[in-house]
């Protein structure tokens, strides 16, 4: 690609490549935004490890053409990742069909074995969530959301704003 001696190539192709590819991404989040690399949703993640999966493979290119095809796909996600955050926010219709909703698994003290279950989150895990968040007391927890990245929220102290479970899913 760039000599014709292999291990000198390897080297520069390699050191040139991955910098090119860096800053493509960087000019391509620049004009996306910052959404770019969030985990808002599981589609974000998604887009997230597949440019660092494309980022690998830009920067292992052997040949012009298959650097222009990974760096055309990373510009694409971020591409498609920009229009469904856009259609998301301009229509709830959308929303609900590409986005989960969050899941309540605990509130005002009580595990939901019903929510655990139908989650797949298993009790142990949601009571090393309970101790991360330094809670001392089942009684102290307000809510537990498995939010729809699949991160974990715990609510403690004395008093839940109601508008905290909006849109957070009660499975009985």
């Amino acid at each position: 690609m760039f000599f014709s001696h292999e291990p000198l190539d390897m080297i520069i192709r390699g050191l040139a490549l991955s910098s090119v590819a860096v800053c493509w991404v960087v000019f391509v989040v620049r004009i996306v935004g910052l959404r770019a690399f969030s985990k808002m949703t599981a589609f974000d993640f998604v887009v997230t490890v597949a440019i660092g999966s494309l980022l690998a493979g830009a920067s292992q290119a052997t040949s012009w053409p298959a650097f222009f095809q990974t760096s055309l796909a990373i510009g694409s996600l971020l591409g498609v990742q920009y229009i469904f955050a856009r259609l998301r926010k301009s229509s709830d219709r959308f929303q609900v069909i590409v986005q989960n909703s969050p899941v309540l698994l605990m509130q005002d003290g009580q595990i939901l074995p019903e929510a655990l279950r139908s989650t797949r989150v298993a009790e142990d895990d949601l009571i090393a969530k309970l101790r991360e968040a330094n809670v001392l007391n089942f009684f102290d927890v307000r809510a537990v959301v498995l939010e729809t990245t699949g991160d974990i929220s715990v609510l403690h102290g004395t008093h839940l704003q109601k508008e905290l479970l909006d849109g957070v899913k009660r499975i009985s």
